[in-house]
């Protein structure tokens, strides 16, 4: 009897190892949406016995019932047949690199993007200037002041944050944010941008 070759056998074991991913993140992402097989089988018009062999590693679905499947949980076709992500996923201390700007070091908050909205924090020297980009025309930020001061400048006019204060302004304007103080000032920016026509 010939022997199956190791190129067939990897395939195999490849479809198979996509299979097993495929059945553990839909159960997983059905099961964290509270929802039952039936209610996926309605929410996704996959027929629910089509939906328990996708969840068993049994079925060999098309690319349209992936597509289907993915747009019902809400999620990517990559992420159905991807490795299974654990619930949670640690982030140590350092490991979300920083950039800086003259004096200012600026470091993103979150690990992973979140569409339309970037959400970092800034540190200022004393003394440090730090000039803001102008955004798409109806972005909004928000300024909140963790420790010494920050002074915002914009349209002319300057405002001073304290520790807990806050300010929400159009970023869609030239700013400039300014540390007037002599020790060492934090806030947190969050960016709300405009949704772009198309």
């Amino acid at each position: 009897m010939a022997k199956e070759p190791a190129a067939r056998r990897s395939d195999k074991r490849t479809v198979e190892k996509l299979a097993d991913n495929l059945a553990d993140n839909l159960r997983r992402l059905r099961d964290e949406r509270g929802l039952s097989q039936q209610q996926m089988s309605r929410i996704s018009g996959i027929p629910r016995p089509t939906w328990a062999s996708l969840e068993s590693g049994s079925a060999n679905p098309t690319l349209s019932v992936l597509a289907r499947a993915a747009a019902a949980l809400q999620v990517s076709i990559e992420e159905l047949v991807g490795p299974p992500r654990s619930a949670c996923q640690f982030f140590p201390a350092g490991t979300i690199p920083a950039r800086r700007r003259g004096d200012a070091e600026l470091r993103s908050l979150l690990p992973e993007a979140i569409p339309g909205i970037d959400i970092g924090r800034m540190e200022l020297a004393p003394g440090a200037v730090l000039k803001g980009v102008p955004h798409t025309r109806g972005t909004r930020e928000y300024l909140s002041c963790e420790s010494g001061e920050i002074e915002l400048i914009a349209s002319g006019e300057r405002w001073l944050l304290g520790p807990g204060d806050a300010l929400v302004f159009r970023g869609d304007q030239r700013h400039t944010y300014r540390n007037p103080g002599r020790r060492r000032a934090v806030a947190v920016s969050v960016v709300a941008f405009a949704p772009v026509a198309g």
